[in-house]
């Protein structure tokens, strides 16, 4: 999966980075990520970060074959980051998946959809979301 989202991060000619920890992007761009890092105390490296001009993206990327305890996990940790992540200017957590397995877990995941803006799957990047979305 995260090949094939770095073809269309390469396809959208985006400034890109992966596999970037988030002690290295507070470094890098001298932003405070501490509201998504318990203060300081955890670690998180992203799949991709994209920086523009004037914000920073950072993606998860996840290949699901079926629903399942997993993908629920996931899904309530990526609604507390996206939740936290509201408090920073400039900054948004991204989410993209293959989709798999959503259906079958569509009532449980229904809290992370109504929270999370930036969710996508394979068919929003073959649709050029990439293009619209980092400007």
């Amino acid at each position: 999966m995260e090949d094939l989202v770095e073809s269309y991060l390469k396809k959208a000619k985006v400034e890109y980075y992966k596999e970037m920890y988030l002690t290295e992007i507070e470094s890098k761009w001298d932003v405070n990520l501490s509201a998504i890092s318990a203060e300081g105390t955890s670690t998180k490296r992203w799949d991709f970060v994209v920086k523009t001009s004037n914000h920073i993206y950072v993606i998860e990327t996840n290949f699901y074959t079926s629903g399942g305890s997993k993908l629920n996990e996931t899904s309530r940790s990526y609604k507390m980051i996206a939740e936290e992540s509201k408090s920073i200017n400039g900054f948004s957590f991204v989410w993209i998946t293959d989709g798999g397995g959503w259906v079958s877990a569509r009532r449980n995941l229904e809290e992370t959809f109504n929270v999370l803006e930036n969710l996508y799957n394979i068919t929003d990047m073959e649709s050029g979301i990439f293009t619209t979305l980092f400007v």
